[in-house]
């Protein structure tokens, strides 16, 4: 290989390097630390209300209402479910409409780091950098970050700004009930209401709350105490 292609291999190689370095701290200060702002944040088209909450203080409900509604196998995936990959793509064989089968891992990636729009480009970043959390920050802090930066509605981000917006009152202080009014929010933020259900739903969140039931209170107790 002739020397000019070999020094420009090399600092292709050590830019990538210092760029993946630089990523790697960035996830370990936030692996502790609140994080200021994600992608989706900077690019919402509407004014941008955000608080944080440390997960050790919301009540039990909350997170179990989340995974219920998106992500039932979140404890025990690796960032990525396979299981639920394979038959989104046997359904699709079947006739029926391509569905999402993003785990809430790759939901908290996308938040973060990603754009809105869906690609291959950006599902295969997607999946990439969920694999990286899973490593990086374990279970409890995924989760404890995607309920914070989640939209709940127009410029609504984390259970604490739509807990105060909708009900009036700290995300630690919510029943059941509104936290399953929350969960069922999270495909369509930006036009659902917790506080104006459509029989759809209702019928969504009574099978959410029959989800959390049969799970069990104690089924993230693992990975959250």
């Amino acid at each position: 290989m002739p020397k000019g292609k070999r020094r420009k291999l090399k600092k292709a190689w050590s830019l990538l390097w210092r760029m993946w370095l630089t990523f790697a701290l960035v996830l370990l200060v936030f692996r502790f630390a609140p994080l200021p702002t994600t992608a989706f944040m900077l690019q919402s088209p509407y004014p941008v209300k955000q608080a944080w909450i440390s997960i050790d203080t919301l009540p039990p409900h909350i997170p179990l209402a989340v995974v219920a509604s998106e992500d039932q196998r979140f404890p025990i995936h690796f960032g990525i479910d396979v299981l639920e990959i394979r038959n989104a793509i046997i359904d699709y064989g079947d006739g029926e409409g391509l569905r999402g089968a993003s785990t809430i891992t790759q939901q908290t990636a996308k938040n973060l780091f990603l754009w809105p729009s869906r690609s291959f480009l950006r599902k295969g970043l997607e999946a990439g950098l969920a694999v990286v959390l899973e490593m990086v920050w374990g279970k409890k802090r995924i989760l404890e970050v995607y309920l914070n930066v989640a939209e709940f509605g127009q410029g609504m981000y984390g259970v604490e700004a739509a807990s105060q917006h909708y009900f009036g009152r700290s995300a630690s202080t919510l029943s059941a009930t509104q936290a399953t009014r929350l969960a069922i929010m999270l495909p369509s933020p930006r036009t659902r209401t917790p506080n104006r259900l459509t029989p759809y739903l209702r019928e969504r969140t009574e099978w959410v709350e029959q989800q959390m039931q049969q799970l069990g209170y104690d089924y993230l107790k693992t990975i959250i105490d």
